[in-house]
């Protein structure tokens, strides 16, 4: 059986460098998981997410004309997890952002407070 893109495997990481995981997929043929394919969250040491042995579940990203294979975990997650995954980035997107415009409008109302105090009060006219 050949290795096709988009099919599911499980395989061993055989090895881990600064930029990805090497991963024994059958016996002689090893493929490269780049840190990018790690996770969806941004993925500063690979070594925090993966240690050679571990058995691992993988998807087939690209087969090069080399005989080269990249590999994906994160795209190798089922449906249900990627769409849960999604969700809680987007509730914590949405609190960040619901934080940052309170936090905006304190501090507009307080340089507002500030600046009409320096000008005499709202309304104020001179002479």
């Amino acid at each position: 059986m050949s290795i096709e893109v988009g099919s599911k495997l499980k395989g061993k990481v055989t090895g881990i460098t600064n930029f990805g995981a090497f991963v024994e997929l059958k016996k002689g043929t090893t493929g490269l998981v780049h840190i990018s394919e790690v996770a969806d969250k941004y993925v500063k040491d690979i070594r925090d997410h993966l240690a050679v042995g571990d058995e691992i579940k993988v998807m087939v990203i690209n087969v090069g004309e080399d005989g080269k294979i990249g590999l994906s975990i994160r795209k190798a997650k089922d449906p249900e997890q990627r769409e849960k995954s999604n969700r809680e980035k987007q509730e914590r997107f949405e609190a960040i952002m619901n934080q940052f415009l309170k936090d905006s409008e304190d501090r507009l109302a307080s340089l507002r407070r500030h600046t009409e105090s320096r000008r005499g009060g709202r309304g104020a006219r001179r002479g």
